[in-house]
């Protein structure tokens, strides 16, 4: 095989340059080795991979063109579209403007809190700008305490098939906090049930969210929105001898208004109820709060695979409307950049309508490699380890993978780069059983019957490839 276009069942799509500035690399055991690991690996369903040495010629493929979903390792490629688009140096920022002067520590007309869409924002920041209002001499205001999240379209979940209660399913908006969750702790049997936004120092009750406990068994959770209002019930049969956990938020705004709003009190500035609002804010800056740089929010958001940072970040990049259209953007972009021809629905991978064939995505990996954002990203790169034969990860003391993980239900997905014995590999290996996804029923979704176990012999058949590809 020449190289990935030599696989690539996309028309269009460029294929591998003709020469190769490295030798080709002879597997031991070639393609039928590999062929074995896949037989004897107990995964159900499709199995694709491809790996190829870094200037992309193929070395080793199966089902190589074939589109499965990508599940998390899609965030690798909203790694390079964010660096590529907005730069490595870019900080989302945060702002509190005032219509009037100040006098006499009393804004003279209204207070706003603007959002950039910063999805690094905690609680503990938000109190650090709650201080420095203070600190400016104000105490309160004559108008309207304003909060503007329009910097963002208001996405109230990332995934309509996700369980309602997952808390990496939460909403998208310019202004968010504490990755939009909340904290939902109780006592023996739901007593002293209370939802919190706490994140460090600072432990401010939620008061645009309720929590009500219901005499049954199931369903665990229900939710419904009122006015700016994320209305939970919760299962007493589930809650045992008392527990915590983190839900999703469905108003972003609401909740980050809300919160600054007990933060400023605590420092003595006296606000009105927040009026959440999409018309653009104006004013005088008094505060601003700017993000560490995009890569450290990038390398955090490979490191925990959070995906309001990846929707957040590829909807800043984009400038789309919605989820949808900005994952179709950033497909056209990978297209345009790299001949990698991909159908994206979202940012962070978790629709599972999403779809990239291996040989594209170790196309976009190895050409990557030439452009700055694609520098960056091999660094930011998590180091993944390597699973035995009874399913324990361990780091290797001679291969060294840095590459992206990727789990949904029936699917798991390993993208990056290797190396061994001073060899470089660009790889990615997806597995996934479409009929078992699409058998679930939706009381499923959390853990369905058979999936950890489905989970645990794809990520050792994808250690076994490995290991294969560099002896």
């Amino acid at each position: 095989m020449g190289g990935l276009a030599a696989i690539a069942a996309v028309p269009g799509c460029a294929g591998a340059p003709d020469t190769s500035p490295r030798p080709p690399v002879r597997l031991g055991g070639g393609t039928s080795a590999s062929e074995a690991l896949v037989a004897r690996s107990g995964v159900s369903g499709s199995v694709g991979y491809v790996v190829a040495d870094t200037s992309g010629r193929v070395l080793d493929h199966r089902a190589g063109d074939v589109p499965l979903p990508p599940a998390s390792t899609a965030k690798a490629i909203t790694a390079l579209y964010a660096l590529d688009r907005l730069g490595a140096g870019y900080r989302f920022g945060t702002s509190i403007l005032a219509t009037g002067p100040v006098s006499g520590g009393i804004v003279q007309g209204d207070l706003w809190l603007v959002g950039g869409g910063d999805p690094s924002l905690d609680t503990d920041g938000l109190d650090v700008m709650a201080a420095e209002l203070a600190q400016r001499g104000v105490r309160g205001l004559t108008g309207r305490f304003m909060a503007y999240g329009g910097a963002l379209p208001l996405v109230q979940q990332i995934d309509a098939q996700q369980p309602v209660h997952a808390n990496y399913n939460s909403a998208i908006s310019g202004l968010n906090l504490n990755f939009n969750r909340l904290y939902f702790a109780w006592g023996a049997g739901g007593a002293s049930a209370s939802l919190d936004a706490r994140s460090g120092r600072v432990v401010p009750p939620v008061t645009m969210a309720r929590m009500r406990v219901v005499g049954r068994v199931s369903p665990a959770y229900t939710y419904s929105s009122g006015q700016g209002v994320d209305n939970w019930t919760v299962a007493s049969g589930i809650l045992g001898r008392g527990g915590n956990r983190w839900l999703p938020v469905r108003h972003p705004d609401d909740y980050t208004a809300q919160v600054f709003r007990w933060l400023a009190a605590r420092h003595g500035v006296a606000l009105s109820q927040p009026v959440v609002t999409r018309s653009t804010p104006s004013g005088t800056v008094l505060v601003q709060r700017a993000s560490v740089p995009l890569t450290e929010i990038m390398r955090d958001m490979l490191k925990f695979s959070n995906n309001m940072t990846a929707e957040v970040v590829g909807l800043t990049a984009s400038r789309q409307g919605s989820l949808t259209a900005s994952g179709a953007a950033m497909g056209q972009w990978a297209a345009a950049k790299y001949g990698a021809q991909m159908d994206l629905r979202d940012h962070s991978g978790l629709s599972g309508r999403s779809r990239i064939a291996p040989s594209q995505m170790v196309q976009a990996l190895a050409r990557a490699q030439s452009d700055p954002a694609g520098q960056y990203l091999r660094g930011l790169m998590k180091d993944e380890g390597l699973f035995d034969a009874n399913g324990r990860e361990a780091l290797s003391d001679t291969i060294r993978i840095k590459a992206k993980t990727g789990t949904l239900n029936f699917a798991s997905c390993l993208a990056g780069y290797v190396g061994a014995g001073g060899q470089e590999r660009v790889f990615a290996t997806f597995c996934a059983d479409l009929g078992r996804r699409d058998a679930l029923a939706s009381d499923e979704e959390a853990r369905p019957v058979g999936g950890a176990a489905w989970t645990r012999n794809a990520r050792i058949l994808q250690s076994n490839l490995i290991r294969n590809w560099v002896a």
